[in-house]
């Protein structure tokens, strides 16, 4: 496979006219599904609800990760083709959103009702709460399988030569199946607390890192002919990336001020999520702190009071700040990996090195 030409003059990635361009083509695909749902007497409302969902809020992080590892490859800015692929790693996302948000229980997300809660009350007019809340489910669950199959036809309808589709269709199915394993190994450790922190780091791994910045990073640089050796260079930088965007989200949805992050900080409590923040809190807490934590964490009726004392916990144990030092940690790494980098392009390590820092600094 040939790498794209570099231009004489090789400049950062505009990111904005990059999200802009990822949302037109995501709009312009739904659009058209609800036109041939139309034609077909078919349901529009799965195109509708997907349209709505991803106009609302979201970094587009991954899609700019995938544009990202496209320069970090070839140094020119990404054709229409990689914009597509982009946005098909968006809408695999958005299933996994939709799901989670099911699996969860969650009642929001990006500061609106998640599908499943807004389908519910769609539905719930003439029917018992139960039975519309199992519509709204069932709904959302169809919706997000919808999703899932365009994310894939957006990948195979991008314009790729036959040689870049043989390259990345292994790297998305990858990026497919670790994500969901590492869903199941989430959902299984919920509720049963313990102070494994491996365990817990396992999850991130599996479930954040390497489906948010790892292969999104390699479906973009595999379609401008990357190398073996400038795939672990960006698994370098992007598995502790990963890890410390995690680690930031898990304190975003304990300590984070939910009209900023725009969902509740009740629910991973109330869930009983086992993460690194419960885990080190568990290893290091008195007895008589640890008795409460197992209490309240994971308790669905999980007060506000009650939630205020987990945190006072969080915090007295030293979790919350052990947390922050293993992100700034993380982000060092990072740092130092781009300082020595040999094959990452010039013009992608300046936009990465911003990323890293924005990732790990952020308050939503």
């Amino acid at each position: 496979m040939t790498t794209a030409p570099v231009q004489s003059v090789a400049e950062p990635l505009d990111l904005p006219d990059l999200r802009c361009r990822v949302d037109a083509v995501l709009h312009q695909f739904l659009q058209a599904k609800a036109v041939k749902a139309a034609a077909r007497n078919l349901p529009e409302e799965g195109a509708h609800v997907l349209a709505e969902f991803l106009v609302v809020g979201g970094k587009r992080l991954r899609p700019v990760l995938c544009a990202l590892g496209w320069q970090a490859a070839s140094g020119a800015p990404p054709p229409e083709p990689v914009v597509r692929v982009a946005a098909a790693v968006e809408m695999f996302h958005a299933f996994c959103l939709i799901h989670d948000d099911i699996i969860d229980q969650s009642h929001t997300r990006r500061g609106h009702p998640t599908v499943h809660r807004a389908l519910a009350r769609q539905y719930g007019a003439g029917r018992p709460g139960p039975l519309a809340e199992r519509l709204g489910t069932a709904c959302a669950l169809l919706i997000g399988d919808l999703a899932l199959a365009w994310s894939d036809e957006l990948l195979h309808t991008a314009g790729l030569t036959s040689r870049q589709l043989t390259a990345v269709v292994p790297v998305m199915d990858a990026m497919r199946s670790e994500v969901i394993h590492g869903q199941y190994l989430d959902v299984t450790a919920t509720g049963a607390l313990t102070a494994d922190l491996e365990r817990a780091l396992a999850i991130i791994r599996y479930k954040t890192a390497g489906y948010t910045v790892e292969r999104p990073l390699h479906i973009g640089s595999v379609l401008g002919g990357a190398r073996q050796a400038l795939l672990r260079e960006l698994s370098a930088y992007a598995l502790p990336l990963g890890e410390a965007f995690q680690l930031r989200d898990d304190l975003l949805g304990v300590f984070g001020d939910p009209k900023v992050t725009g969902k509740s900080h009740l629910e991973d409590l109330r869930e009983g999520k086992h993460t690194v923040l419960v885990a080190l809190a568990l290893r290091d807490a008195a007895p008589r702190h640890a008795a409460i934590l197992r209490r309240l964490v994971g308790n669905p009726q999980l007060t506000v009071a009650e939630a205020a004392q987990v945190r006072d916990i969080l915090t007295v144990t030293g979790a919350r700040t052990q947390v922050e030092e293993m992100i700034a940690e993380r982000r060092r790494q990072v740092l130092r990996l781009l300082a020595s980098a040999h094959s990452i392009r010039p013009v992608a390590r300046q936009t990465l090195r911003q990323l890293a820092d924005t990732a790990t600094r952020r308050t939503s």
